[in-house]
């Protein structure tokens, strides 16, 4: 696919020129997981101090996640609550909270995106944080499933000789969630024409 549009300013792009674009995104798009998963194989390797490197943790709390009988969903969201840390150094929640937003519910969503908070219970004390900034969100609909989250597969995540399953394990779950977005502004443009 090598389509190209040929404006130079969007103000000046016609109906063509998307029809073009909208080909070469869709072929784009249906990469995204394995784009995701090369990702996340960049956290091999990446251990920034802790016991095991970054994609142990990601897989452990997976596994986790997993063996625990969790949905789909659930699990993919585990496996890549983390995958913002080699961009995102000072938000990484957000990063995997924006990769999975078009694709998975609101409570899951916000529990990837706030994890950092709540994960900071068991560590935010000896850093000379405030240990309970979480409980900012008490009142939250998902405040026990975020904490829970934390307690059950992320806090536990960290043992050289805890359960690691391999990443080709979730990798038809990744592509299944990922395989059309739940919500998206272009959800629309996505659909396929009806004559």
């Amino acid at each position: 696919m090598n389509a190209r549009a040929n404006f130079v300013r969007m103000q000046d792009s016609t109906r063509e020129d998307w029809q073009a674009i909208g080909g070469e995104f869709m072929h784009f798009a249906q990469g995204l997981p394995d784009r995701v998963m090369a990702h996340l194989k960049l956290l091999e390797g990446d251990y920034g101090g802790f016991p095991v490197d970054r994609c142990t943790h990601s897989l452990q709390t997976a596994t986790r996640a997993l063996r625990d009988g969790r949905d789909e969903e659930y699990v993919v969201s585990a496996l890549l609550h983390d995958i913002g840390d080699t961009l995102g150094s000072f938000n990484h929640p957000d990063i995997a909270a924006a990769i999975l937003q078009p694709f998975v519910g609101e409570a899951n969503h916000w529990m990837v995106q706030h994890h950092g908070i709540f994960q900071g219970h068991y560590f935010f004390h000896h850093i000379g944080l405030d240990r309970d900034l979480r409980d900012r969100f008490r009142n939250h609909p998902h405040y026990e499933r975020t904490a829970e989250f934390c307690e059950l597969y992320d806090n536990p995540a960290f043992d050289p000789k805890g359960e690691t399953l391999p990443i080709g394990e979730f990798e038809p779950m990744l592509r299944r969630l990922m395989r059309e977005p739940r919500q998206s502004v272009y959800k629309a443009a996505l659909a396929p024409e009806t004559a």
